[in-house]
C-alpha cells in the first residue's frame, strides 16, 4: 500500500461545507482570499477541498456571527480562541424565563444519549402540558439558545443538533396540523418564507405555530425563497401577510435592501412582517416593512391586523 495515500487528509467539498455550516460557498471563496482562511486543498478534479479541522472551525466562526460576531475579527483568530469566546457567551438566562432548568437540562441529557424517542417523549408531553404557545416560546425558544450554545462550546456534535432540530420539526408539524382548521376564516392568509441567503426555518415554523394559534391561514414555503418566486407566491395564494425570519448572521444591507425590493413588488395590499434575531430589522425603520419583536407579540398584530380589516 501507498504509505503516502494511507494518511492522506480526509477532505470535504465545498457544497457539503456550505450544507454543513450554513456558510455560503461565495462567503467560503472571499474569506479565502481576504483573511487566508479556509485554505483549502485540491481534489483530483481541481475542487475545493477542506479538511474536518477547517470544517470544525468554520463551524464555530458560524456560532458566532449568529451571536452577533464580525468575521474581520474572529476568522482569523485561533480555534482555542474562538472557543474561548464561545465559553465567555452568556447562556442569556433572561430568555428562560418561564422554562423549567431542570427540564431544559433533562432535555440537553437526552440529546447527548442519543434518545430519539425520549426526546421526542418529553417535547409532546412539555406541549400537551403547556399549550403550543406557551410551548414555544417557553420551551423551544430557550432550547435553541441552550443547544446553540453547546454546539458552539463543543459539548455536542452537530449530528446531535441536528437530532435536536428534526425532533422539533417534527413535534411542532404535528401541533400545527391538529390545530383548529381556519378553512373557513378569510383572513389573514400568511405565506411564511426566508430570503435565498437565509437556510435557517425553526424560526418560521415556530412562527407559523403562534399564528396558528389565531386561526390564521398559513402557507409556508420553506426557506430560500427568490424575491420574485415570493411575489408570485403571494398572489397566487392571495396572501394579506407575507412573514419572513432572518438570523443575526444575516448582512445588514442584504437584509434591508431586500425587504425594499419586496415591498416595492408586492401589492400595496400585502403587509411584511419581519422577525428573528437580525438586529437592523428592530434598529431600523423600512417603510413599508412590520418589524415584530418577540414571538408573544404575534397574536396582538393580529388582532390590530383583524381590526383594520
Amino acid at each position: 500500500m501507498n504509505d503516502r495515500a494511507a494518511v492522506r487528509p480526509i477532505t470535504v467539498s465545498i457544497a457539503a461545507v456550505e450544507r454543513d455550516t450554513g456558510l455560503s460557498k461565495d462567503t467560503l471563496r472571499v474569506w479565502e482570499r481576504r483573511y487566508g482562511f479556509p485554505m483549502p486543498l485540491r481534489d483530483t478534479y481541481g475542487e475545493r477541498a477542506y479538511s474536518l479541522d477547517q470544517v470544525e472551525k468554520l463551524r464555530v466562526i458560524k456560532r458566532l456571527l449568529d451571536n452577533g460576531h464580525r468575521p474581520g475579527r474572529v476568522v482569523a483568530m485561533s480555534i482555542e480562541e474562538l472557543q474561548s469566546i464561545g465559553e465567555s457567551l452568556s447562556a442569556a438566562p433572561q430568555r428562560i424565563t418561564q422554562a423549567d432548568k431542570t427540564d431544559l437540562r433533562e432535555y440537553l441529557a437526552l440529546i447527548k444519549s442519543h434518545d430519539v424517542d425520549g426526546l421526542r417523549r418529553l417535547l409532546g408531553q412539555s406541549l400537551m402540558r403547556m399549550g403550543i404557545g406557551s410551548f414555544v416560546c417557553n420551551v423551544v425558544a430557550p432550547l435553541n439558545t441552550t443547544v446553540g450554545d453547546a454546539w458552539m462550546r463543543g459539548q455536542i456534535e452537530v449530528f446531535e443538533e441536528h437530532m435536536y432540530t428534526e425532533s422539533v420539526n417534527m413535534v411542532l408539524r404535528s401541533a400545527i396540523g391538529a390545530a383548529p382548521d381556519s378553512a373557513q376564516l378569510a383572513s389573514p392568509r400568511v405565506l411564511l418564507t426566508t430570503f435565498p441567503q437565509e437556510p435557517h426555518g425553526m424560526g418560521l415554523l415556530m412562527a407559523e405555530a403562534m399564528l396558528s394559534l389565531e386561526a390564521c391561514r398559513c402557507v409556508s414555503l420553506g426557506t430560500q425563497t427568490p424575491i420574485w418566486d415570493i411575489v408570485l407566491a403571494a398572489t397566487a395564494h392571495k396572501a394579506d401577510i407575507v412573514a419572513l425570519s432572518f438570523t443575526a448572521s444575516q448582512n445588514p444591507n442584504y437584509v434591508v435592501n431586500g425587504l425594499e425590493e419586496l415591498r416595492s413588488k408586492l401589492g400595496t395590499g400585502i403587509e411584511i412582517w419581519a422577525g428573528g434575531s437580525c438586529p437592523i430589522i428592530h434598529r431600523r425603520s423600512i417603510e413599508g416593512v412590520k418589524p415584530i419583536a418577540a414571538l408573544q407579540d404575534i397574536a396582538a398584530q393580529v388582532a390590530n391586523w383583524r381590526s383594520q380589516h
